[in-house]
């Protein structure tokens, strides 16, 4: 059984490759083999302006603070010093106090570097503040964490400052704010945060319909159940469950809470889950055409999501009531079902995230649903587990093959920035 688990994966793999090939990386300008692809146009920031729009210290930037750092504390082995020598670092306090920071600013910082002597050929980064021992900044400021820098060029020409921000923002900071005439503030994500870890799944608490009638915990579905959900049209269909692109078993996350009343319903999904919205003017009351797959954390009050209505027949589009924020610790889990939507809690869902395109996305998982169904051909029942069920809790192995394809493919502000954990390199 793993040989055939191998040779499968061997298989899929070979069969992404060559569908990117002959389809994905041929469509559109500059993308097609043997062509260029033309450099991305990059707009400086405003003064004042600050990427992604939210304040710093909340999910959808870097997170909470988590506790000041000081030489004597347990914590701080978590800091790693950067002796790159593409940055200037002013370090006034003599201390190199400036050079510490986590590894994950540290990774940043280095790809910005690149980025600064590619746009300004003998320009460098300059680093004018790092990680604070002193208490010079606000309270609770992330410098006190080594997971923010305050940078400038190494000309201090304030006229590169907006596009010095822009480049910060490319090069993966979680949060860059064009802060001051003199610099340029950029803070990451904690290494362990619940922030840098949201990924794009349902508590384990959430339900699903199942087709043999009654309700099922997402948590405890395995493949062979048929869940219900919904084709393209919006018609209500049982579609085999087939894995979980991610589980994490008691796992502490932060989650999206959307609220509906007319019918109620509420539904907790992470920020980087995608959830079908109603166009605003559809005169249309069933079936979900020319609805919109967007992120969880895009949904607003007042536009529509897809309900089950009373009878259980159909899905009505449901003015969303509220959305707030609601940490919990039963878990996570991505179910993904052959037709690659779900109803949770009674709300019609996509079993994806990461890329706000849900078609995209199904799409990228028909070679693994082929694969899946010549595997479940080819094994008899109860000769192991299928190619869709990991044994270990975590991000399945052909998501995270996803991620790396699509990170090459796709811009980078085409991913949620919540949406998959990837180790520092």
């Amino acid at each position: 059984m793993d040989e055939m688990l191998l040779l499968t994966r061997i298989l899929l793999v070979g069969f992404i490759c060559a569908l990117l090939v002959s389809s994905g990386l041929t469509c559109g300008p500059g993308r097609g083999i043997g062509k260029r692809r033309h450099p991305k146009k990059l707009t400086p920031l405003a003064y004042k302006q600050f990427i992604p729009n939210v304040a710093e210290k909340t999910l959808g930037a870097s997170g909470r603070y988590e506790g000041k750092i000081t030489r004597n504390s347990e914590r701080f082995k978590e800091l790693t010093p950067n002796y790159n020598p593409d940055i200037i670092f002013k370090d006034e306090e003599n201390t190199g106090a400036d050079r510490l920071m986590t590894q994950r600013c540290k990774d940043k910082l280095n790809a910005l570097a690149i980025s600064v002597m590619n746009q300004w050929p003998g320009v460098k980064l300059r680093v004018t503040e790092g990680w604070d021992e002193d208490g010079h900044h606000s309270e609770e400021s992330l410098h006190y964490e080594g997971r923010a820098v305050d940078i400038t060029t190494s000309d201090r020409d304030r006229s590169k400052y907006g596009m010095l921000a822009r480049l910060a923002v490319e090069a993966g900071f979680d949060w860059v704010y064009y802060e001051s005439k003199a610099h340029i503030h950029c803070s990451v994500k904690a290494e362990n945060s619940v922030a840098a870890k949201s990924g794009g799944c349902f508590p384990g608490s959430a339900t699903v319909h199942l087709e043999q009638g009654g309700t099922k915990l997402v948590k405890d579905l395995s493949p062979g159940d048929r869940v219900l959900a919904a084709d393209a049209e919006g018609r209500l269909l049982y579609s085999d469950f087939l894995a979980f692109l991610d589980r994490e078993d008691g796992s502490h996350k932060l989650f999206y809470v959307i609220e509906t009343r007319q019918p109620r319903a509420r539904l907790l999904l992470t920020a980087a889950h995608l959830l079908f919205v109603a166009p605003q003017h559809n005169q249309s009351q069933e079936g979900t055409p020319s609805s919109q797959a967007l992120f969880a954390s895009r949904v607003r009050p007042g536009q529509r999501v897809y309900v089950l209505g009373e009878g259980g027949r159909q899905l009505l589009p449901a003015a969303v009531h509220s959305v707030s924020l609601q940490e919990e610790a039963s878990g996570a889990y991505a179910p993904l079902t052959a037709q690659g939507t779900i109803l949770i809690n009674r709300v019609l869902a996509s079993c994806y995230a990461v890329i706000e395109e849900h078609s995209w996305a199904h799409w990228a998982f028909a070679p693994f649903r082929l694969l899946q169904g010549m595997l479940a051909a080819l094994c008899p029942p109860g000769g192991g587990a299928p190619v869709g069920a990991p044994a270990t809790p975590g991000i399945h192995w052909y998501s995270r093959l996803l991620y790396r394809i699509g990170s090459w493919v796709l811009d980078s502000d085409s991913l949620h920035p919540l949406g998959m954990v990837v180790p520092s390199s």
